[in-house]
């Protein structure tokens, strides 16, 4: 359990080290309009808690109007290149972001998600700024917007923008849910005609993919409330079961039920899962044995 530091515990303190907010503080903001009140307080006091990264909070939270204006001008600042400016790249953020209404809705969920699932967030600052995973996600929207505009060109640049900077590679045609959580995001990839539901978890270097050269509809279908363990390998066009967990270097070459837990190479099931758990919500990575079911 968390310890709670006091006023006075603090005070004695800051003369030797600024004392960090406690891990996983609660939050009851949901909507949109609540989390970006509650983004702003968080920058505030980050003005105060690190003055040299002052300016860099101030241009990315507090100067500008709405969450989309902000995640456009972070993401542009990110991926902007040579070949794209950063000016270009927040102006084309910002109109894929407005262009949807439900953009905000989902980057509030993604948000609210790792806020949830990763013990080490504090609040929602720290993935706003710096986590991949948040920024990979967010990208590919724009890029899956951009696809779907018939804009390919510029969908695979920002895929690519993606895949060098975050290493993290997401085909934009790629359907994805809100709610996802992409823990790390390195070695991440997740194919042409993937589809993610809501409330899935996907830690690092997993890979949803293609199972030889057939092409069209060939890649895995994940269902709501799936976690996908560290290295995980999902190939061809398969489903894995709403409520399902697939184990830390799990290879899945064939269906997956819902609410059980597969592991092993190749993978087959190792046990169940109490329906009524989500393994995407509880992050729990560890799994039973024996004769399977």
């Amino acid at each position: 359990m968390t310890a709670h530091i006091t006023a006075q515990q603090a005070t004695q303190g800051a003369t030797h080290a600024a004392i960090p907010p406690p891990l996983r503080t609660t939050s009851r903001s949901t909507g949109e309009a609540d989390v970006w009140t509650e983004l702003r307080a968080e920058a505030e006091a980050a003005l105060i808690e690190e003055p040299l990264y002052a300016g860099i909070v101030q241009a990315t939270v507090l100067d500008q109007r709405s969450l989309a204006q902000a995640l456009a001008y972070r993401l542009a600042h990110r991926l902007g290149d040579g070949d794209l400016s950063r000016l270009a790249m927040r102006d084309l953020c910002l109109s894929a972001f407005e262009a949807d209404p439900h953009a905000g809705a989902h980057a509030v969920r993604d948000l609210i998600a790792i806020r949830e699932r990763d013990p080490t967030c504090r609040r929602y600052l720290d993935p706003f700024l710096f986590y991949k995973g948040f920024a990979a996600l967010e990208a590919y929207r724009v890029a899956h917007w951009l696809w779907h505009q018939g804009r390919a060109t510029l969908a695979l640049h920002v895929q690519s923008r993606i895949s060098e900077v975050f290493g993290c590679d997401i085909h934009p045609a790629a359907r994805i849910g809100s709610g996802v959580f992409i823990d790390h995001a390195t070695g991440v990839v997740i194919g042409e005609t993937t589809v993610i539901a809501d409330e899935v978890s996907i830690l690092q270097s997993v890979t949803l993919g293609g199972n030889g050269k057939e092409s069209g509809d060939r890649h895995p279908k994940i269902a709501r409330g799936v976690l996908l363990s560290v290295g995980a390998k999902v190939l061809g066009n398969i489903r894995v079961g709403e409520g399902a967990k697939v184990a830390a270097a799990a290879v899945v070459l064939h269906e997956v039920p819902p609410h059980t837990t597969v592991a092993g190479v190749p993978a087959r099931v190792v046990s169940r899962v109490v329906p009524d758990e989500a393994p995407a919500l509880s992050m729990d990575q560890s799994f039973g044995f024996g004769d399977g079911i």
